[in-house]
């Protein structure tokens, strides 16, 4: 299973914007900058994530986009969800269980699948866009410090 553009993307944006959280609206232009990711693309992607909630957008001059929740309660599987739709591995294990093949019951392959769907969901419900930024934080003290002997 391999993410898409959709949501590596969608994660550093949203990441950028909990960086500055607080701060007052973030124009996509200001993300794609540091972020390395282009306008367009953004803002398809910001489309999605405010049709969903997750984001709001404020119009003006000074205008921009901010979290609609504190970065303590996005988790990552909510942005990918949204950006990717449901995690699933094999269609036979999608959340909506949308398609069952005949031998579903006594597929022992399927039991991999849903194991490996419900691992995935764990990590990517566990970890909040607040645990990202204090990762990263933790990343820049380290790198201020350098030793040598």
């Amino acid at each position: 299973m391999k993410l898409s553009t959709k949501g590596r993307y969608g994660v550093t944006a949203m990441f950028d914007l909990a960086v500055r959280y607080g701060q007052g609206p973030i124009s996509i232009k200001e993300i794609s900058e540091r972020q390395f990711i282009s306008e367009p693309y953004l803002e398809q992607l910001f489309a999605s994530l405010r049709k969903a909630g997750l984001i709001s957008s404020i119009r003006g001059a000074q205008g921009g986009y901010i979290l609609a929740y504190h970065p303590e309660d996005i988790k990552v599987g909510d942005i990918i969800r949204v950006l990717e739709g449901p995690i699933a591995p094999t269609d036979c294990v999608n959340e909506d269980d949308s398609f069952l093949c005949e031998k579903s019951n006594i597929c022992v392959t399927r039991d991999i699948w849903l194991k490996l769907r419900d691992s995935i969901n764990d990590v990517i419900d566990e970890i909040s866009l607040a645990d990202m930024v204090d990762n990263y934080e933790k990343k820049l003290n380290n790198k201020a410090y350098m030793y040598y002997i």
